[in-house]
């Protein structure tokens, strides 16, 4: 039984490692509902609280590094366990920055709190929020349940979203060509089509990261 313990401790505290990623991917999502909410019925207590997530999540990720790196340098893991700590660490980055792009739809939210936005780029941009929050959703299921399927759905999600920014620029371009005086508005609607689909982008790395933890097959992560 002695001998066993040095694995189960090691155990242990990549358990409290993926733990970590859970809480962060579950604060992080809680950022982005709540700004997408924010920004289709504008509510300022749900813009304030999206603000204030970024240091928490900061914070959040920061402990998840820091935990990280003790691993490494104490246990000095090889094989599937690096790469299971490695995975961690990047996702954290990953979802991080999907909780600065919520905040920065909530910094939108504040500037067209009192226009009167044309119905269809909002329903492209509802349509699009949709499909963004189930894409966050399954790829923080997909990581920490290692879940290859999930990530195939993703990537057939990005491919939506995709479409769907293409039809948002489309739409907006027409609402601006229309109503000159929407313009100056309508530019904030575009700046949150372009933020969701980087928070698509952020989704589907974490997949493939994923998928790289599994099998070491890579794919380079989407840049902003």
């Amino acid at each position: 039984m002695e001998r066993r313990y040095p694995r189960i401790r090691f155990q242990k505290r990549l358990d409290d490692l993926k733990k970590d990623v859970e809480d962060l991917g579950e604060t992080s999502l809680s950022s982005y509902k709540k700004a997408l909410d924010a920004f289709i019925t504008y509510d300022e207590e749900l813009v304030d609280a999206v603000m204030k997530s970024t240091d928490k999540l900061d914070e959040m990720n920061y402990r998840l590094e820091h935990r990280a790196m003790s691993i490494i340098a104490s246990e000095q893991p090889v094989a599937k366990d690096l790469r299971f700590i490695e995975a961690c660490i990047k996702v954290g980055s990953h979802l991080k920055r999907m909780g600065y792009l919520a905040s920065n739809i909530a910094e939108v939210a504040k500037h067209i709190k009192e226009e009167d936005v044309p119905e269809k780029p909002m329903t492209d941009i509802r349509h699009m929020g949709d499909i963004v929050e189930g894409m966050v959703s399954k790829s923080i299921y997909a990581f920490l349940n290692k879940d290859m399927n999930l990530v195939r759905e993703i990537r057939r999600d990005d491919d939506k979203v995709d479409d769907l920014f293409d039809k948002a620029l489309e739409d907006i371009s027409k609402s601006m060509f229309q109503e000159k005086d929407a313009i100056s508005y309508l530019i904030y609607v575009l700046f949150v089509a372009r933020f969701l689909e980087r928070i698509a982008d952020r989704a589907e790395n974490i997949g493939d990261r994923t998928i790289f933890m599994i099998t070491c097959e890579k794919r380079e992560d989407k840049e902003d």
